[in-house]
């Protein structure tokens, strides 16, 4: 019976009850708020949780989501399209990494209020690096052989881009999109920590300000959840997309 518990079900489970045990120890939910705490504030205030505050953190994840593939998809197609391009932008993609994003979200929220704008612009300054490094390497794991054959065949540089590349390319998209949902929600709960009306991160910082210590650690829970669920769900779809590569 034991041999079938997963490793990872184990050890989780041992991470839970430990915290739970040290946290009841410590016995001050502000410091050091353990699971059950946590579970039973998120169902205390489950209405505003999730009525409220996770559609619009959802929603700014999504649209973050979406700019974040278009921008880095469309680096990865311009650095792959030419070395002199991909000499001239990687660079300045991996520059965008070394700054601070707290420290511009404030002149993000400046410049758009607090509007989903401001939170979509931190959420794809975290994200699109990966994403564009991600699909960069899709579209250079064409092997060299593979394109000397196609241009045997008087392939075009069109035909080999769209016919070759990009299908060479879909399993590292969907690992762009798994990569980017976890960095999304971060980016928009950043957002929200520093400047909103709305939003799980917003909702954490008011509960901080009151040192309702399982307040603030309940948005963290469903942010993490809900990164859970959204990456199952395109490892599904991306199961069903690429089952003629998956003995």
């Amino acid at each position: 019976m034991l041999k079938k518990i997963s490793p990872s079900l184990l050890s989780v489970t041992v991470f839970f009850l430990l915290w739970e045990i040290v946290g009841r120890y410590i016995g001050m939910l502000f410091i050091l708020p353990w699971p059950t705490a946590i579970l039973k504030k998120i169902w205390i205030l489950k209405e505003p949780l999730f009525l409220t505050h996770l559609p619009v953190t959802l929603l700014t994840a999504l649209v973050s989501i979406f700019f974040s593939l278009i921008l880095g998809g469309a680096l990865a197609i311009l650095m792959d399209f030419n070395k002199k391009i991909e000499e001239a932008i990687f660079p300045i993609i991996v520059t965008t990494q070394t700054i601070p994003t707290t420290a511009l979200a404030p002149i993000f929220i400046l410049w758009f209020g607090y509007s989903i704008w401001s939170k979509v612009i931190v959420a794809v300054l975290i994200t699109f690096f990966p994403v564009t490094i991600t699909i960069f390497q899709g579209l250079k794991g064409v092997e060299k052989d593979q394109i000397d054959l196609f241009k045997s065949f008087n392939a075009s540089k069109k035909d080999i881009f769209f016919k070759l590349k990009v299908p060479t390319a879909i399993p590292s998209f969907f690992s762009a999109l798994k990569i980017s949902i976890p960095l999304v929600l971060i980016g928009a709960a950043i957002g929200e920590w520093l400047g909103a009306t709305a939003g799980l991160g917003y909702f954490s910082k008011r509960m901080m300000s009151q040192l309702d210590g399982a307040g603030v650690f309940a948005p963290i829970v469903i942010i993490s959840l809900l990164a859970i669920v959204l990456v199952e769900i395109i490892t599904s779809l991306e199961k069903y997309i690429l089952r003629w590569r998956i003995k």
